[in-house]
C-alpha cells in the first residue's frame, strides 16, 4: 500500500506545523524516534537533535512547543498506527472471538516495519512506547493536555478492543480496565524480559506474553 494514500489522523494540538507536511517535519519525528532510543528521553534534548538533523534547534520549535510534546506525538503516532492495524486485520471477520484473539495480538506482540511509512522506523518506536510511554501522561497538567486530546489516540485503541470485549460478553463490567491492563502489562512484561527477567516467566522463543494475555483475556470473559 503508498505511504501516500495513508494518512493517520493525530491531534493537531500537538504542534505548531504537521510534521507530516514537509520533508524536514518526516525528519525531526524519524532522527528524534532514533535519538531518544540511543539516549534515553531524559538525555534527548532539540539542540542534540538539531546537531543530527542538521538544522538550527529553532527550527525544531517551529513544529514542537518542547521534547515532552514531541514525545506526545510520536507516541500518538504510535496508537493511530496500532489503531489503523487493528482496523485493516479484523474488517470482515465475523467472529468476535477470532477478533479479539488478533487485537491482543497486535496489542502484545513484537511489531514489524510498516514500509507504508517510511520515514518511521516502527520497530524503534515500539520501543520508545515500551519503555518512556509513562512519561507522556505522568505529569502534572495530564488532565489539562487530557482536554486538549493528547491521549485520544490511546484512548481509541482501548475502546475499538473495549466494543468486542462486551460484544463476546455483554455483562462483563471492565471492558476499558481489561485492556488497557493487557495492554500496559505486556510493555511491562516485555522490559521485564529484557532486564529484570527474573520477575516475568517469558521465553525468547515463545509468544509468551501474547499467549498469557489471551488465556487471562478469555478465562475472565469465560468466567463472569
Amino acid at each position: 500500500m503508498n505511504e501516500l494514500n495513508i494518512q493517520l489522523k493525530l491531534c493537531p494540538e500537538l504542534f505548531f506545523k504537521d510534521p507530516n507536511s514537509s520533508e524536514l517535519g518526516k525528519k525531526i519525528v524519524s532522527k528524534s524516534i532514533e535519538l531518544i532510543n540511543i539516549l534515553g528521553f531524559e538525555n534527548f534534548t532539540f539542540k542534540k537533535l538539531g546537531k543530527v538533523i542538521g538544522s538550527p534547534e529553532s527550527t525544531i520549535y517551529r513544529y514542537f512547543e518542547n521534547k515532552h510534546v514531541l514525545l506526545v506525538y510520536v507516541t500518538n503516532w504510535y496508537w493511530s498506527w496500532t489503531d489503523y492495524r487493528l482496523l485493516l486485520a479484523t474488517t470482515n471477520i465475523s467472529s468476535a472471538n477470532r477478533r479479539l484473539e488478533i487485537a491482543i495480538d497486535i496489542l502484545t506482540k513484537p511489531v514489524l516495519v510498516d514500509n507504508s511509512f517510511s520515514h518511521i522506523n516502527e520497530v524503534l518506536l515500539s520501543e520508545i512506547i515500551f519503555s518512556e510511554s509513562l512519561k507522556v501522561y505522568n505529569t502534572k497538567k495530564v488532565d489539562e493536555e487530557n482536554q486538549k486530546g493528547y491521549f485520544k489516540a490511546y484512548k481509541d485503541v482501548v475502546a475499538r478492543v473495549s466494543d468486542v470485549v462486551i460484544e463476546i460478553n455483554p455483562k462483563f463490567k471492565y471492558p476499558h480496565m481489561l485492556i488497557s491492563t493487557v495492554i500496559e502489562g505486556a510493555h511491562q512484561q516485555k522490559y521485564f524480559s529484557e532486564h529484570l527477567p527474573a520477575l516475568t516467566d517469558t521465553n525468547k522463543n515463545e509468544d509468551s506474553i501474547s499467549d498469557f494475555y489471551k488465556k487471562l483475556t478469555f478465562n475472565l470473559l469465560n468466567n463472569e
